[in-house]
């Protein structure tokens, strides 16, 4: 991290030189965007790309490359690109070279975001970082968001981590149980990275610094292109502003625009982890929204009532997440032969039902589903924080802290990309 702090500030100097030629902040740029990919490529990409390779070469009989243990450094993905906007967004214009290395240092590390995000660009935090407002109302709002993106993470991500659990644990889960069991994973990611983003983003107000929302009702979205605006929206619009516009976009045809929106996918995928099924993840995204965008609508559905349109949404959604959750493509199609009823069961389902099938985690089930299908979100309910709100926090926030102590260890999901 420090290295990438350091290499984007020398080359955003450089860019932002008066005397600077357009040769030497092309050079400066390309420097950065090289040092930043190739931090990342090699902590994360090395053992994946040295493995496929060594099976390719065996197929000739030809030597290996090393496999080396790399560990992945956490919240890499993040701050990358957090890095690299910064040095892309000095190069066009949008963002003002950091005049002290302590502000674009102060950038990349601020820690509320910084293993899970939100995504944050420069632009956006520069100013903050050099003046900002404290005021009660602020800090109150930061601490409700917290203990509300605390609540979720303890009391509905980590109950329904349980349940996908036991069933992506199963040998020959039963069409119910695999459908329970994706919908759980479905709430279990929801819940947890939305609820470490409301964390981040109320720990960024407690401190006077306004960041970005993340995630705006996704299980609401009505097509996979209204789901991208919704989920993950740091991810979706810094891929598609450093990424998908510099392609070409929409601008080049038709052929080319399925293209872009393809190729963007597919290594949004590979942002999330280094293995087959993560590229599957991107390409199955990518090729819906390519089909959206040639249908031309604003659903390839909207002959459906709105409710049908979410539903439908959301079983595409969930047959993604089986890609995303399971830890190789074989895994996957059995699962998803397993929801489709094409997998024999031999004893073992009986044990899952035992598990998940009690009041516990039933009832969050029925919570989650009555908090994902609603647009009521956080930010909207402390934007009219009244006492009789405030009231209902600090029994929320005790309940969450005596229900961690009580569960295993189970950290953000996010934590791994």
């Amino acid at each position: 991290m420090l290295f990438s702090t350091v290499l984007d500030f020398v080359c955003g100097r450089i860019i932002g030189a008066p005397g600077a030629s357009n040769r030497q902040r092309r050079a400066a740029l390309i420097t950065a965007i090289c040092g930043d990919l190739g931090l990342l490529a090699y902590f994360k990409y090395y053992t994946f790309a040295a493995g496929n390779i060594n099976q390719l070469l065996s197929l000739f009989g030809s030597h290996s490359l090393p496999l080396l243990n790399v560990l992945l450094p956490i919240g890499i993905s993040f701050y990358t690109f957090e890095s690299m906007s910064y040095t892309i967004d000095v190069y066009r214009g949008a963002a003002k070279p950091a005049r002290r290395f302590s502000d674009i240092a102060c950038f990349v590390s601020l820690f509320p975001h910084l293993v899970a995000g939100p995504i944050v660009r420069y632009n956006i935090l520069a100013e903050q970082i050099q003046r900002r407002t404290h005021t009660l109302d602020k800090f109150t709002a930061g601490v409700a968001m917290f203990i509300l993106g605390f609540a979720k993470k303890i009391l509905l991500a980590n109950p329904m981590g349980q349940v996908a659990d036991a069933v992506f644990g199963a040998a020959t889960p039963l069409p119910l149980d695999a459908w329970v069991g994706v919908i759980a994973y479905a709430f279990q990611i929801y819940f947890d990275f939305s609820g470490y983003s409301d964390m981040a983003i109320g720990l960024g107000r407690m401190f006077g610094f306004v960041i970005p929302e993340n995630f705006r009702s996704p299980y609401l979205s009505e097509s996979i292109t209204d789901f991208w605006r919704r989920w993950h929206i740091s991810l979706s619009t810094w891929l598609r502003d450093y990424l998908y516009l510099p392609l070409g976009g929409n601008r080049l045809g038709p052929r080319r625009t399925y293209l872009n929106l393809a190729l963007v996918m597919l290594l949004g995928g590979l942002w999330h982890g280094a293995a087959w099924q993560f590229l599957a993840w991107g390409a199955y995204h990518g090729s819906l929204l390519a089909f959206e965008r040639w249908i031309g609508k604003k659903s390839p559905y909207e002959w459906l009532p709105r409710p049908g349109r979410i539903a439908v949404t959301f079983v595409l959604v969930l047959f993604s997440w089986v890609l995303f959750r399971s830890p190789n493509l074989s895994y996957a199609v059995r699962y998803w032969a397993a929801m489709l009823g094409f997998n024999a069961s031999f004893g073992v389902p009986a044990l899952v039902a035992a598990e998940i099938y009690t009041a516990l985690p039933m009832t969050v089930l029925c919570v989650c589903i009555l908090v994902s299908f609603q647009r009521l979100e956080v930010r909207d309910w402390i934007a009219a924080l009244t006492w009789r709100r405030a009231l209902v926090l600090a029994p929320l926030f005790l309940a969450s802290i005596g229900t961690m102590f009580t569960q295993a260890f189970n950290p953000f999901l996010y934590f791994q990309f």
